[in-house]
């Protein structure tokens, strides 16, 4: 599987790269513009991403921000439904207007931090990644 993590916390990104590693090759991202170059350049090389985890407070651009211009990269191609890749949103924003937004730009999963590891693995499996 091939993972992208966008988050700006040294700590955070740290723990969910050895977290994810696991799984599979996992890149890493400091922020939401580095993540949907990323995205573009993995589209490029026929080598896409399966999950991509965003961060929503990030600089540059956030997760929010970096969520829409992934789901935009996939309707320019044609990507869609099950093609679509998956998205968890990782963050402390846990009120109802961010999960909503969230959702509705295309989100797959919304996981509230601090990451609760068995939630997240359940996650994972939910979306057939493991």
């Amino acid at each position: 599987m091939r993972i992208l993590l966008a988050e700006d916390d040294f700590v955070t990104r740290k723990f969910m790269m050895n977290f994810l590693s696991k799984y599979g090759e996992c890149d890493v991202t400091v922020d939401g513009m580095e993540a949907v170059d990323a995205f573009m350049m993995a589209l490029e090389e026929d080598e896409p991403y399966d999950l991509v985890c965003l961060d929503i407070m990030m600089p540059v651009m956030d997760g929010y921000q970096a969520l829409q211009g992934i789901r935009n990269l996939e309707k320019e191609r044609n990507i869609e439904g099950d093609k679509a890749v998956k998205v968890i949103m990782a963050t402390a924003l846990n009120d109802e207007k961010n999960v909503k937004m969230a959702f509705d730009l295309g989100c797959t999963i919304y996981s509230g931090k601090p990451i609760d590891q068995a939630r997240f693995e359940q996650a994972l499996k939910k979306l057939g990644l493991v």
